[in-house]
């Protein structure tokens, strides 16, 4: 079987935009991707797109043009983006398309994520008591996991001032200043440990993927990034998840950890063969936990490399090299597409100040969302 390849790629600027929609955004981003491959709409033969708070994807060809495509849409949580790149990759791979697109997009207001219990199977106890504010979770989470691994608050500040410090080399960002450590350190807290640095937000922002089959890639004439594997998996017995209304007393693994496995088998590869890695950091500590969960390092050593800087820019493993999702915030549908968007302008050499230098290869990406997904890829150059 041959590979599937990334051929084109857009990006509409995460953050806010005053006076465009969430839909206005994925067109923006569809069409960029189109010029990028050089191709017209009417030459894509299937889409998958997802969107959580701006309309159905698939509503997107008013705009785009009434060709009859197929365009299926996609709902998974955080993991919206990285299903609807699995599905796209799939199609290819069966054989009966060549030529398809995977799209996220979203507009949310500003303040917390406000899930609705009843969409996970839980009681509406659960959030009349608060449990559905994701930063109360996210710190009950992350404080257990530094207690147990010996890691002390201010890795949780390395891992904000980093992403800062990238998304002010990025275009894309919608944070695009430096922020120290100490002021870090020092900010409102939210949850503790997580202080108001440490959090991303809902946001806005689009993203536009071209996938190929090898043959259609060569015929194109264009750069070829393989996608070497697209994996999502969700959570085994015992894992501690997002909305969780009890932690079992004997703990098993988690979606990251099988999703990740999956992906080293498929693509014939391991932790050490990756040269960057985007990983899922909706606030800092995910990143310190599925730096460990992906297998890159073990659980326990994540400060160690902070502060010897392996995860920098230069460092021996970039990570979150545009800033992650605390520099650009979480639009649902697009956040898990921008991630392999900045490892294919990564992987043509094409980043700008934020790129990644020794000629990177190989390119690994992750995320996690809401009830226990996880989708993992690998993309190589």
């Amino acid at each position: 079987m041959s590979d599937v390849c990334i051929v084109g790629a857009g990006i509409h600027p995460f953050g806010r935009t005053e006076g465009r929609d969430g839909m206005d955004q994925g067109v923006y981003a569809v069409k960029q991707a189109l010029a990028d491959t050089g191709i017209d709409w009417a030459d894509v033969e299937f889409a998958f797109g997802g969107s959580s708070a701006s309309g159905a994807a698939d509503t997107m060809v008013s705009h785009l043009g009434l060709t009859g495509i197929q365009f299926i849409n996609v709902s998974n949580g955080c993991a919206t983006g990285g299903s609807a790149l699995n599905a796209a990759a799939s199609a290819i791979k069966s054989g009966e398309y060549e030529l398809g697109m995977a799209v996220g997009f979203d507009k949310h207001p500003r303040g917390a994520f406000n899930a609705n219990p009843a969409e996970y199977g839980l009681p509406n106890w659960y959030g009349e008591a608060g449990y559905m504010l994701t930063t109360q979770f996210f710190g009950a989470k992350i404080m257990r996991y530094l207690h147990e691994n010996n890691l002390s608050t201010e890795t949780l500040g390395r891992v904000a001032e980093k992403a800062f410090r990238n998304g002010a080399k990025t275009d894309h960002a919608w944070r695009r200043s430096e922020v120290d450590l100490e002021t870090i350190m020092n900010a409102p807290m939210i949850s503790d440990p997580l202080n108001k640095y440490m959090f991303c937000s809902p946001a806005e922002g689009a993203v536009a993927l071209i996938l190929a089959s090898e043959k259609k890639a060569r015929e194109l004439g264009g750069p070829i990034i393989r996608l070497k594997t697209s994996v999502m998996r969700t959570r085994p017995p015992g894992s501690f998840e997002v909305f969780a209304a009890s932690i079992d007393n004997e703990r098993g693994g988690t979606a990251t950890e099988l999703a990740a496995k999956a992906a080293f088998e498929q693509a014939g590869m391991g932790p050490e063969d990756i040269d960057i890695a985007q990983l899922q950091d909706t606030e800092a500590g995910a990143e310190i936990m599925h730096m460990a969960e992906n297998g890159f390092c073990p659980h326990g050593d994540q400060e160690k490399w902070l502060i010897e800087g392996r995860t920098e820019i230069k460092g021996a493993l970039p990570v979150n090299t545009d800033g992650g999702c605390l520099a650009c915030g979480e639009p649902i549908g697009a956040s898990g597409l921008r991630q392999v968007y900045e490892n294919v302008v990564q992987l043509r050499g094409t980043a700008g100040e934020r790129q990644v230098p020794g000629d990177p290869k190989t390119a690994y990406t992750q995320v996690y969302g809401a009830p226990g997904v996880a989708a993992v890829t690998i993309l190589q150059r």
